[in-house]
């Protein structure tokens, strides 16, 4: 099909379903189309007014297939920075977006869009994975921080970024706008919220040193909404607490904490049959729940999760629409078979506006392909709650 006409396929299947959804008359929806079309024949593309975005927004949310969150998808705030040009620009809504979206705790989720992409313009793009992570550094030693982290950290050290080397440094925010050469900018201390893990029981957990940022705020996926292509829309919800304990801190890959938490625990660690490590990611995950609600920030253990989302399927179902889901992204990480979602199956289905996968800009395309490849093994998490 060519590009223009795929184009306006794509957007008369998104405006039917969002003026439908708006209470928006078949007339209007038509009307609107007819000037969609008229946009695509002169430039090739077209804009989404507000009211397009915001729905449209909502509605990739809703269609996360990964996310176990889906619930609140009708609460997302979305902010429209589309007018932001520079990295300078942006950088001042990504800030805007940490401040709101932490709110002091009570996590708000929250949606920031920029500029979409356009014919013979240079897209925005967000070089960092989340607008708030911990740099990975490798040294003779092993390595320091979060293992995930290192190649981005490596990128943002050839762009003459140091970091003071602990496991737990906050990497700056690397833009990308108007056609220039990518920018960095360091996040000021008072935007970053982060808590300390300790244990209510066991009294040297606090010695590990852990902590842990209070929001995951993904910024390099794409927000497809009726055939426009956005860039630069960096989204948050809040942590499912497993993805904190039985993830970033549990995984061999990542922070590899197991081991450590075992031996506090006075735990055999000689013998797979005294499951010493299901034990220690029990308590690692009673740590993080315990210190985040300690420290008045929002979080969701996977039981509470895995009932909200059932509550989702019969509301889709009450509203007529068809479920889909990726099982394997949807079940917690921690006791699968105590959810229903274990003994449930889902259409895995892509139905848009989503969100997509690109390229990271500091990475070959090999590279890239072998990263793709191992996120889908290792099961990261879900748009709105990643680790």
């Amino acid at each position: 099909m060519e590009v223009k006409q795929q184009l306006l396929h794509e957007a008369e299947q998104f405006i039917y379903t969002c003026y439908e959804e708006l209470g928006r008359s078949r007339d209007e929806a038509e009307a609107r189309l007819l000037n969609i079309g008229y946009d695509i024949e002169a430039t090739g593309t077209y804009d989404h007014t507000y009211e397009e975005l915001e729905h449209g927004a909502l509605m990739a949310w809703r269609h996360s297939n990964r996310c176990i969150g889906r619930l609140f998808w009708d609460k997302l705030l979305v902010r429209d920075a589309r007018g932001a040009s520079d990295a300078t620009e942006v950088v001042s809504e990504l800030l805007e977006h940490i401040r709101i979206g932490t709110n002091g705790g009570k996590i708000k989720p929250t949606l920031t869009v920029f500029r979409a992409s356009k014919p013979g313009q240079p897209n925005i793009r967000i070089w960092n994975h989340q607008l708030i992570r911990y740099a990975g550094y490798e040294t003779d030693q092993g390595i320091i921080g979060d293992p995930i982290s290192v190649d981005f950290t490596n990128a943002c050290k050839d762009m003459g970024w140091q970091g003071a080397m602990t496991p737990f440094d906050i990497l700056p925010l690397v833009v990308e706008a108007g056609g220039r050469s990518p920018e960095l900018f360091d996040i000021p201390e008072h935007l970053v919220m982060e808590v300390a893990i300790e244990h209510p029981e066991l009294s040297g957990f606090a010695s590990l040193g852990l902590r842990w940022y209070a929001v995951p705020m993904i910024s390099d996926m794409t927000l497809e909404i009726g055939g426009i292509i956005y860039t630069a829309a960096p989204f948050n919800g809040w942590y499912m607490g497993t993805e904190i304990g039985a993830r970033n801190f549990a995984d061999t890959f990542r922070y590899n904490m197991l081991p450590q938490v075992g031996k506090l625990m006075g735990l055999d660690t000689t013998s797979e049959t005294t499951l010493w490590r299901d034990r220690a990611l029990v308590e690692l995950n009673i740590a993080v729940l315990h210190s985040f609600k300690k420290a008045g920030v929002s979080i969701v253990d996977h039981h509470t999760a895995a009932a909200q989302f059932k509550l989702f399927e019969e509301q889709e179902a009450k509203a007529g629409r068809a479920l889909t889901g990726n099982w394997t992204w949807l079940i917690p990480p921690l006791s699968p078979a105590t959810t229903h979602i274990f003994h449930s199956s889902y259409d895995n289905r892509l139905v848009k506006p989503n969100f997509g996968v690109q390229e990271k800009p500091y990475m070959s395309r090999q590279a890239n392909t072998a990263s793709d490849t191992v996120l889908q093994q290792k099961r990261q998490g879900c748009p709105f709650h990643s680790g």
